[in-house]
């Protein structure tokens, strides 16, 4: 069994060398990841794509009801929070997803697009607001996704510095050790919601938890249990990924000039950039782990019934049979064949979402400081120690 070290600064630096070494080894490849324990994952597009499409074979929970990626020894809160359509299988995960899926379809979102760009402005504008340099993760990429799901939740913009600090306690969640200290982040964070939900079904209100509310009243289409568990998916899903993704892109692009000037250049680009930015960058970096119904052959190597399988995305975007040269960051590339929002049926509810908070959060930031720079050297550029997810802990920038 391998060991691979998916939370080293050097693996964060450099996936596509880590992960080449992966390959090498196998389309398929029995480790010990953190928290997980021990689990099979791929290394091919391919085989991602298969094992993602297949929930008859692969599946989120057994036939008892367990959740592949809790273990025992997690508290009751982590397993209330975690029974949401993300961890379900049919038909549970379509009866929760029709009741969101309409806020987040394409026409939807793309008429939130201006108000999101505004958004993205006035952060942009107030980045250097308490001097400089300035951590673009905490003033910019952290804010501008949570001020967006919390206007489609329907909840306050007083309460936003709340969940800023919830929100930033997930990022000490580096192994066993780190749920005790999300405990209290996550209690607080279920009395409120609790709390704003109770309000809501009283006074009325706006946003998705308005809907929630709605819904709840059509007996049977979804729990009291389920509607915190979903809010708590939102709120979770729809900030820290796009985060990562747009940290991300404006690292490549500070360390980059020339990629940032053609990017400045015309930004009807931007959308093919987002794209690049979602693979290369792969901020989710494994798939939910899922246990095996029966045995599969999977590129010649037996998976037994029982045992735990996850689909490394981040390998899928780095495999060079899916993507030519797919080590470069090449922001004109089509077609570009990422998994960055996975595959099958929990295809990523907020994938347009996040495309569209990417690209204004890099129209916005490079047109009001269109030389911003790193004001550390590269080198001292260090990412959270988080297993399954490439995130830049700090990111501090200066104008020039």
């Amino acid at each position: 069994m391998l060991r691979p070290d998916f939370t080293s600064q050097e693996y964060f630096r450099d996936p596509a060398a880590g992960i080449e070494r992966l390959r090498a080894s196998g389309p398929v490849l029995e480790v010990r990841f953190p928290i997980v324990g021990k689990v099979w994952i791929t290394t091919t597009h391919e085989l991602a794509d298969r094992v993602l499409k297949d929930s008859e074979t692969f599946t989120l929970r057994k036939d008892s009801g367990a959740i592949a990626g809790l273990r025992w020894w997690m508290p009751g809160l982590i397993r209330a929070v975690a029974d949401n359509m993300l961890t379900m299988d049919e038909p549970d995960h379509t009866r929760l997803r029709s009741i969101v899926d309409e806020a987040f379809r394409r026409r939807a979102v793309l008429d939130m697009e201006p108000r999101i760009l505004a958004i993205a402005d006035e952060l942009a504008d107030a980045l250097f607001a308490d001097g400089s340099p300035a951590d673009v993760v905490d003033r910019y990429a952290r804010r501008l996704p949570l001020s967006v799901i919390c206007e489609l939740l329907g909840l306050p913009p007083a309460d936003r510095p709340k969940f800023t600090a919830w929100m930033s306690g997930f990022t000490r969640l580096t192994g066993a050790f780190g749920f005790l200290g999300l405990i209290p982040a996550l209690a607080a964070m279920k009395r409120y919601l609790e709390a704003r939900l109770e309000t809501t079904r009283r006074q009325g209100g706006d946003g998705l938890i308005a809907e929630l509310v709605r819904v709840e009243k059509e007996r049977g289409r979804i729990s009291a249990r389920e509607m915190v568990a979903m809010v708590f998916l939102l709120l979770g899903a729809g900030t820290e990924t796009t985060t990562h993704l747009i940290s991300g892109s404006v690292y490549e692009l500070t360390r980059n000039t020339k990629l940032r000037d053609w990017l400045a250049e015309d930004w009807s680009r931007a959308d093919l950039a987002v794209e690049e930015f979602l693979r290369f960058v792969s901020p989710v970096q494994f798939s939910k782990p899922r246990f095996v119904r029966k045995d599969v052959d999977l590129g010649g190597t037996t998976v037994r019934k029982g045992e735990k399988i996850m689909v490394m995305l981040a390998a899928a975007n780095m495999d060079p049979d899916a993507n030519e040269h797919s080590e470069r960051l090449d922001l004109a590339r089509q077609p570009n064949r990422h998994l960055a929002f996975g595959s099958g049926i929990h295809f990523c509810l907020g994938h347009q979402l996040a495309r569209i908070e990417g690209k204004c959060a890099l129209q916005a930031l490079f047109r009001r400081w269109p030389n911003l720079e790193l004001a550390v050297a590269d080198s001292q550029i260090r990412w959270q120690e988080r297993p399954g997810l490439r995130a830049i802990a700090s990111l501090p920038v200066v104008a020039r």
